[in-house]
């Protein structure tokens, strides 16, 4: 997700400030410690795309001139220079001697205040810091100092009517089938893997070598997987359909090779659409045996004395799926009815940028509303394998919802964050302090921040919304996720205190992890 475009815009614009405190020391004009007289700038915009500007900016010599007198008047005063006494040489010889290192400091304090001025002076939301070479500026002796950048920004648009619009909201009464489906794949987190001395089926596991190959050559491998038999197996660049039929009947010792088509998003740029070949040498086949729900058990799945107990626990769990399901349908049909008009092309840079961000944002909305590790691993690699059209549609949401937030004068304050992180902690049986410390380490606030006021703006928009109520189906789960890209490796961006590709196990409201 684009970066809060206005609450950031200052820090973009001014990131000459960040550049210039590396190197140089930055010097106040006017002498007094007051207010700075503004600079005689020549901005030129260029409206490179939606997106995109080149702005060039050209400094006025009589500024120059002001800012290195300031600078050389505060030198004299203790300037040291062979032959004389601290602060008595003559100006014109400190100006010779300390010229560069003067030159620098008046660089970079000229950039900073420029890109100051530009923020206040032109309406410009930065979603990103200037593309500006700095070792390319330089001071001139004489005339103005011209430099420019590129600078990315959110796209001008007219805000759109978003209140009265008509959206489904899906409802279910969960029945006790409902509940007995969750307890059995509950159940199935806590089971025994039995090796198995035939062939495998159905919902059986695998353990395998598994090597992708394009022609005769290796492209990646994986040893000793664990694999469900399940309808789909999913990789992060790609996925195999029919994966449990191909496999059923295939015994340990025996190898059967199936194609993937990778993504037009995969890591490997090079293999992005192509087909390669999966071999799945097969190690073990184990079936899965479930363990007895007695008293031990439900102790330790969350400290229940009773069945009824457990099972009050599994309906609140998938009453809190259907509210998450109950969001993600309205963000879905607010947001296509508020992108109608946001046919903005968006550049490729920002959209790879921008993808992990999404990536990252998704993740936090699943974690929080209890979603297993392998769920959200599913989840994430179906993103991955659409990055950069699912990063283009989550982008011009954000802008949207953004706008309206900035319009209905919504932000996210420090209780916010703090309801947010309790919620994940929650979820992932983790403590808050060490979520929070994640999400900092990984720079995720922001991008929690951004999920937080969206949430906001869509609960506003659907509280002026009519509603059709529809029949929820449960998703059952048929997806084996692995955490390999068959084209090339990369890292996950789930933020777990824990690995693990365990079989789905959903998480109850004040019960422990469940895990298989």
């Amino acid at each position: 997700m684009a970066d809060s475009s206005k609450h950031n815009a200052a820090e973009a614009l001014e990131s000459g400030r960040i550049i210039a405190d590396q190197s140089v020391g930055l010097i106040d004009a006017d002498g007094e410690g007051g207010e700075k007289p503004k600079l005689n700038l020549d901005v030129k915009i260029d409206n490179r795309s939606a997106c995109e500007r080149h702005i060039t900016v050209t400094i006025a010599r009589p500024d120059i001139d002001r800012y290195l007198d300031k600078e050389f008047s505060e030198l004299m005063s203790g300037a040291q220079v062979p032959g004389f006494r601290p602060g008595h040489a003559p100006r014109k010889l400190v100006e010779s001697r300390f010229r560069k290192e003067v030159a620098g400091r008046v660089k970079g304090a000229l950039l900073m205040d420029s890109l100051g001025q530009i923020h206040e002076d032109h309406d410009l939301s930065a979603i990103g810091e200037p593309d500006l070479d700095l070792e390319a500026v330089e001071v001139p002796e004489e005339g103005p100092l011209t430099f420019e950048f590129d600078l990315e920004v959110r796209p001008q648009f007219d805000l759109p009517q978003w209140k009265g619009l008509t959206i489904e909201k899906p409802v279910r009464n969960f029945s006790g089938a409902d509940i007995d489906r969750a307890l059995q794949r509950m159940l199935a987190s806590r089971g025994r893997l039995v090796p198995f001395d035939g062939p495998a089926a159905a919902g059986d596991y695998i353990t395998v070598n598994l090597t992708f190959k394009q022609g005769d050559r290796v492209i990646s491998s994986a040893s000793e997987e664990v694999i469900r038999l399940r309808p789909v197996l999913s990789f992060r660049d790609g996925k195999i359909e029919g994966f449990d039929e191909a496999m059923t009947g295939i015994k340990a010792g025996e190898t059967r090779t199936l194609s993937t088509h990778l993504s037009a998003d995969a890591p490997n740029a090079a293999l992005r659409g192509q087909t390669v070949e999966g071999h799945f040498e097969v190690l073990e086949v184990k079936k899965l045996h479930l363990p007895e729900l007695d008293s031990a058990l439900l102790q330790e799945l969350g400290g229940f004395n009773l069945e009824a107990d457990l099972r009050d626990a599994i309906k609140d769990s998938l009453q809190q799926k259907l509210e998450y399901q109950q969001r993600q349908r309205a963000r879905e049909q607010v947001t296509a009815a508020l992108t109608v008009a946001a046919n903005w092309e968006l550049p490729s840079g920002l959209l790879e940028r921008q993808s992990q961000r999404e990536l990252q944002r998704a993740v936090l909305e699943l974690q929080r509303s209890g979603f297993s590790e392998d769920e959200i691993r599913a989840h994430e690699n179906a993103l991955r394998q659409n990055s950069a059209a699912s990063t283009a549609r989550a982008l011009k949401e954000h802008f949207i919802l953004e706008r309206i937030a900035e319009d209905q004068n919504i932000d996210a304050d420090e209780a916010d964050y703090e309801k947010e992180i309790r919620t994940i902690a929650e979820q992932t049986k983790d403590s808050a302090r060490r979520v929070r410390a994640r999400l900092e380490k990984g720079g995720a606030m922001d991008v929690l921040r951004n999920q937080i006021i969206e949430r906001k703006v869509v609960d506003m928009i659907v509280e002026h919304a009519k509603f059709n109520e529809v029949p929820f189906e449960i998703d059952e789960t048929d997806v084996a996720a692995l955490e390999l890209a068959a084209g090339g490796q990369e890292h996950s961006v789930i933020p777990q205190a824990k690995p693990g590709g365990e079989d789905p196990a959903d998480k109850l409201p004040g019960s422990a992890q469940l895990r298989g």
